[in-house]
């Protein structure tokens, strides 16, 4: 496909909720990026790497290319390569009486996005780039040290491209343990000025909850404390993020409920997000009927109302 199809011309979120936590991560990452070193924000899902790097990419001013790793990236997936033909024919007619023809076909290369971004200095964002295998990834050494892409076509004359002045790069990764995650080579990670990234803290994650869900922000706290309190018990499989803070906040503003412990909606809602973090198997039950029994404890001490914590009787057939 064409490169230059992929090009996007960010903006600053209007939404993007800055605290003094997100304007220091940010402030760093500026300061690298501006000095010419490739930036990876490392951490868990759910701690808004992506969010963060689109948002960064956007204050540089320049037009953005992204890439999502995927395990059946290539090099080519990345530079590009010989996609069809351009075929030409001259026909001839200076003799009247003779009628000539002259046909050839040449294979047409096209650009991808890491060589439209290396070509025309625009800001690269490669999002979860351990998910590609590295020896796809071989390709971005010479970029990021020696400034020179190396490209596998016919001729000398177009085997290299000087990387443009403005070209910044941002990475993004899981940690090494999620599924198809592949550990990055040492040489490309030396590289790279790794900035880990953990979740949030409360305030940041209310407020970041309140902007997402048009929720109240007093009303916001309550439902961040669930989860937060959920996260650092550890009775799941996989950890709440702040992206449960935030379906539970919006379906709670959309219904007009409010976060109450004697609203069997809103419980109901907390139950759904929350209880799919742990494996659903017979073997399970147990454990996820003493999950339940803590979730509505958490419930019903922040989203005190006076009454009894109510469960909804929807979908699963609960019962309080």
């Amino acid at each position: 496909m064409d490169g230059q199809r992929t090009v996007l011309s960010l903006r600053a979120r209007p939404d993007f909720v800055e605290t003094s936590t997100t304007r220091e991560v940010m402030g760093r990452a500026l300061a690298y990026l501006n000095a010419g070193f490739p930036v990876h924000f490392r951490g868990p899902a759910g701690t808004g790497k992506t969010t963060l790097a689109l948002h960064v990419a956007a204050q540089l001013g320049r037009p953005v290319m992204l890439i999502t790793g995927d395990e059946e990236f290539s090099t080519s997936d990345l530079i590009g390569g010989q996609y069809g033909y351009s075929y030409r024919r001259v026909v001839d007619r200076f003799i009247h009486t003779v009628l000539k023809y002259e046909e050839d076909a040449v294979q047409r290369w096209v650009d991808n996005r890491l060589t439209t971004a290396c070509r025309e200095g625009f800001t690269l964002v490669y999002d979860e780039f351990t998910r590609s295998r590295p020896e796809a990834n071989n390709v971005l050494l010479a970029v990021l040290e020696e400034r020179i892409l190396v490209l596998p076509t016919m001729t000398q004359k177009d085997a290299y491209l000087k990387v443009h002045p403005d070209f910044r790069v941002i990475f993004t990764s899981n940690p090494q343990e999620y599924a198809g995650v592949h550990e990055a080579q040492d040489a490309l990670s030396d590289r790279l000025v790794t900035m880990d990234l953990d979740y949030y803290d409360r305030e940041t994650e209310i407020a970041i909850t309140a902007s997402r869900s048009n929720m109240p922000v007093e009303e916001a706290s309550k439902v961040v404390d669930v989860v937060r309190d959920f996260r650092a018990s550890g009775e799941y499989d996989q950890a709440p993020t702040l992206r449960a803070c935030i379906m539970i906040a919006r379906v709670t503003a959309q219904q007009n409920l409010h976060p109450r412990a004697d609203e069997p909606r809103f419980v109901s809602i907390c139950l759904d997000v929350l209880e799919s973090k742990t494996a659903f198997t017979s073997r399970a039950r147990e454990r996820r009927a003493q999950q339940r029994k803590m979730l509505l404890s958490l419930i019903e001490h922040h989203c005190r109302s006076g009454g009894r914590v109510t469960v909804g009787n929807q979908g699963g057939g609960r019962s309080g």
